[in-house]
């Protein structure tokens, strides 16, 4: 069924496109050929590609090929290849890219896409959704899309007797039971929990505990107000407690955080979905749980991956693109690519019971609900992280959040008027 479905959508929008459009034609051979760059190098590079190989057995008319490199390597060399129209006309981003290469006019947009009735494109997550957005129009369609979340280390809960935290008191309350310092000099042997300052994974740790103490960094119309009372509130909240506490070393980056937890030395952290197999290959007995919530209820920051049509693609490559999108977004696929993959689903089709048999990405795909886009829509986000993370890391090492928020708020709005 699903291989007539496609036969048919494909030479519609694939015939329409290449007899409505002057200079825009298909492949000599009759075939729209696509050049799909992506950054997946492990499991989930595997399943996409797979996934890619079965739409094209799916039918005659539209020929994608995967290249896979390195994120690195691929955002340093593809905006340069499309200049020089050796690019590929599709390609995986890091959200964050997205409103850069929008902004630079290397994007198609796909608002007739996500606006046909037929497109599948209204059961795809709103979070997810929102990462593509820039300035009110659609650049993207998601690929990843995962709430940070907190792993916690099953063991170190058991001995101390301490319940999983759902509430930021709850959480604070169990790193201070959990953080060990047994011979007294000051340097405990175990820490609660690994908060981290700068850095942090995804960049999204800070944002996620703002927006869960009711604040935000911008605002979805791109105005700044990292200086709310709210995020000050927050910021004192969590640097008090860690001053009181002790309950996590200072001055940790994402990186370090994980080094911690699958080194037995940290009771809880924040990450992704790839700390399941970190963990495991640690031999940690580890447990997956939602950020606890803090005032305003859980904001979870999401990790995120982008799908997005290159400004290389001709009118008829664009609508084979449409195409293949589609497809990848039914049931089926979202499962299989959900199960091989570790991240959780994309639709609101597929449930936690259609992915029960991989317990990560089952208790990941029941967090989906918490997820919200980092930094939607802003263009010089770099900058934006980097004056988040100077008032976070210094606040948590004595300073004075409300005044280190003032620094951020002048900063931010520096970045965002250009």
């Amino acid at each position: 069924m699903k291989k007539s479905v496609t036969a048919a959508v494909v030479v519609s929008a694939v015939l329409l496109a290449a007899t409505g459009c002057s200079g825009n034609t298909p492949a000599e051979d009759g075939v729209v050929q696509i050049e799909f760059w992506h950054g997946y190098t492990e499991a989930d590079g595997k399943v996409l590609d797979s996934l890619v190989e079965e739409f094209n057995d799916s039918q005659d008319e539209i020929t994608i090929t995967t290249a896979t490199k390195p994120w690195a390597t691929l955002l340093d060399t593809a905006l340069p290849a499309l200049s020089s129209k050796t690019g590929p006309e599709l390609v995986a981003l890091p959200a964050e890219n997205v409103p850069v290469w929008a902004s630079k006019g290397a994007l198609h947009d796909l608002d007739d896409w996500y606006s046909a009735a037929d497109s599948g494109a209204g059961v795809l997550n709103d979070g997810a959704v929102a990462t593509g957005v820039v300035e009110g129009t659609h650049y993207a369609a998601p690929l990843s899309f995962t709430p940070l979340t907190m792993f916690y280390n099953k063991t170190m809960f058991d001995e101390a007797g301490v319940t999983v935290p759902t509430t930021w008191d709850e959480w604070v309350a169990a790193a201070d039971e959990l953080t060990l310092d047994e011979n007294g000099d000051g340097t405990p042997e175990q820490y609660g929990l690994a908060l981290q300052d700068h850095g942090t994974v995804g960049n999204g740790v800070w944002p996620s505990l703002f927006q869960s103490g009711g604040g935000d960094v911008v605002t979805a119309d791109g105005k700044a107000v990292i200086d709310s009372e709210e995020n000050v509130a927050t910021l004192k909240y969590w640097s008090d407690a860690l001053a009181e506490g002790g309950f996590s070393p200072t001055g940790l980056a994402g990186a370090d955080a994980d080094k911690l937890f699958s080194s037995g030395k940290v009771a809880m952290t924040l990450a992704g979905p790839w700390m399941a197999t970190v963990s495991e290959s640690s031999g940690i007995d580890y447990g997956i749980a939602p950020l606890p919530a803090g005032p305003a209820g859980i904001k979870a920051s999401a990790l995120a991956v982008d799908l997005a049509i290159t400004s290389q693609a001709t009118d008829a490559e664009k609508a084979a693109i449409q195409t293949f999108l589609t497809w990848f977004y039914q049931k089926e696929n979202m499962v299989t690519w959900s199960l091989a993959s570790g991240w959780p689903p994309l639709t609101s089709e597929v449930t936690p019971d259609d992915v029960a048999e991989n317990a990560v990405v089952a208790a990941l795909a029941e967090q989906s609900q918490y997820g919200v886009a980092l930094l939607p829509g802003v263009v010089p986000s770099t900058d934006v992280l980097t004056a988040m993370d100077t008032a976070t890391q210094k606040a948590l090492a004595g300073g004075d959040p409300a005044d280190l928020l003032q620094t951020a708020q002048k900063d931010i709005e520096a970045a965002l008027a250009g």
